[in-house]
C-alpha cells in the first residue's frame, strides 16, 4: 500500500475518498481469502473423513484375517 499522495496531503475530501477506496479493496481481498480458507477447510474435512473410512476398513480386514488364522489353527488341533 502506498503512502499518502500529494493531493491527499492538501485535500481532506480527496484523502477520505481514497481511504474509502483502499478499505473497499481490502474488504474485497479479505472476503476472497475467507472464501479460500473455507474451501480449504472443507477439503481437509472431506479428506479426514475419507482417511477414517480407509483406516476402519483396514482394521476390519486385519481383524478378519487374524480371526480366520485363529479359527484354522483351532480347527486343526
Amino acid at each position: 500500500m502506498s503512502g499518502p499522495t500529494d493531493i491527499e496531503k492538501e485535500n481532506l475530501e480527496a484523502h477520505v475518498e481514497l481511504c474509502a477506496q483502499r478499505y473497499n479493496s481490502l474488504e474485497q481481498r479479505l472476503t476472497s481469502i475467507e472464501g479460500k480458507v473455507g474451501s480449504l477447510q472443507k477439503i481437509i474435512e472431506e479428506s479426514r473423513d475419507s482417511m477414517t473410512k480407509v483406516i476402519i476398513g483396514t482394521a476390519g480386514t486385519i481383524v478378519t484375517g487374524v480371526l480366520t488364522v485363529l479359527i484354522v489353527i483351532l480347527t486343526r488341533h
